[in-house]
């Protein structure tokens, strides 16, 4: 389908009535005690998650996204008395997340603020407790680009790094829809099992049902496992407020490939499993990203960056998926690199045509939203089935809710 006729997409039709009993405000304490729901050719099955490892056949290949969640949160008490939310969303300078994280006196992120009336232009404070005793952090304003701000931020204690200074004095940000505060509990149950690249301001859900236990079946079974980065930004939140998906702005967010996955997913013989749409959407973007290398070599590390509406270009798929993972292998090799950093916009939704994935591990999603259409182009009409039964069948839905394994619709 080409770009005019996927605009025209009506979002209502991607709508369900999703009743707020059915929303998991909390996990469950057992994470692979969670509900499964198997779709393929059709037919729907439910099991638990711990039985997640007999369902994949031999040799399959599972990707995961190995992002963890940052306490971006930060909340500031001016002396009115006025509190003023930082949201951390991405860094600003260093850009690089690993290295302003690093930082041991100053550094500026991209941010949102909440009450953002209140603070004027006059630096904010905040007093933190830590094991030298109190670090003063301090908040300035410099310059607006649209929502967000760039915020520099620097504090007195040169031992700390900012991304201990977050952990710290930030909190986590469990998403809006659980209409709560984030607990003790949350700086567990809200990180998958295999979380360790930090930059993400929500987590990739899909992976919260892994437990050592279930890692170690899929082991004894075979299963080889890889991983990819895609920090996820709180646009994933962003509700589609357009009538037709041409209005939606997808929000651009971060990925780390490293060339071991390249040639895993270029070696392999099996099914390949995405564990969530972010390890989807990362993939896929390989794809466009292997396609720009192929027809145009030359091409430089910021023109690699995936555009929203680029699948549905005149360039059609003339490149094959292998071609395009063979390229961003010579691309690294000609760059001296190990591993592929990029930007993505991706948006994925009925009329795409996926290049890589057999099946997606994934939670259920909010109605008219992104990740929904996502599923809809994975599955295609029978998304509808697949959430009509787990609204029957007493699944939970959102972020702490049950999971789904769903594989690929044939065309």
């Amino acid at each position: 389908m080409k770009k005019d006729q996927i605009g025209a997409l009506q979002i209502s039709r991607f709508n369900y009535h999703l009743p707020d009993d059915k929303i998991a405000k909390y996990p469950l304490s057992q994470r692979d005690g969670s509900k499964l729901l198997q779709y393929s050719d059709g037919l729907l099955y439910s099991y638990t998650f711990s039985e997640l490892p007999t369902l994949l056949p031999e040799e399959s290949l599972l990707l995961f996204n190995n992002t963890r969640v940052i306490h971006a949160r930060l909340l500031f008490q001016k002396e009115t008395g006025a509190q003023i939310e930082i949201f951390c969303l991405s860094p600003h300078a260093p850009a690089d997340y690993a290295l302003n994280f690093q930082q041991r006196q100053q550094c500026a992120w991209s941010c949102m603020i909440g009450n953002a009336k209140k603070w004027k232009e006059e630096p904010l404070f905040m007093e933190v407790p830590c094991d030298e005793g109190v670090v003063t952090l301090k908040a300035e304003k410099k310059d607006a680009n649209g929502g967000e701000w760039v915020i520099q931020f620097s504090w007195d204690q040169a031992g700390l790094s900012f991304s201990e200074l977050l952990e710290l004095a930030g909190k986590l940000p469990i998403p809006p829809y659980l209409n709560r505060s984030a607990d003790a509990r949350d700086d567990e149950t809200y990180q998958t099992v295999y979380s360790r690249i930090e930059g993400s301001v929500a987590a990739p859900t899909a992976g919260l049902h892994f437990t050592p236990d279930v890692m170690g079946q899929l082991h004894q079974k075979g299963i080889a496992t890889a991983e990819v980065t895609l920090h996820v930004g709180a646009g994933t939140f962003r509700p589609v407020k357009s009538n037709t998906i041409a209005g939606h702005t997808m929000h651009t967010e971060f990925i780390i490939v490293e060339r071991e996955t390249i040639e895993k997913l270029l070696n392999n013989q099996g099914k390949l499993i995405v564990v969530g749409t972010t390890s989807l959407r990362t993939v896929e973007s390989l794809y466009y990203i292997g396609r720009k290398l192929y027809l145009r070599p030359e091409t430089s590390a910021q023109e690699l960056n995936v555009k929203q509406w680029e699948p549905y270009d005149d360039t059609g798929d003339s490149v094959s998926p292998t071609q395009a993972l063979q390229q961003i292998l010579s691309y690294l090799n000609r760059q001296g690199q190990d591993r592929l950093i990029a930007d993505t916009q991706i948006i994925i939704v009925p009329g795409y045509r996926f290049h890589y994935a057999d099946a997606i591990i994934t939670n259920f999603h909010q109605p008219q939203s992104t990740l929904l259409l996502l599923i809809a182009a994975f599955v295609g009409d029978d998304w509808e089935k697949i959430y009509d039964y787990a609204l029957h069948h007493d699944y939970r839905f959102l972020s702490y809710g049950d999971s789904s394994l769903l594989w690929k619709k044939p065309k």
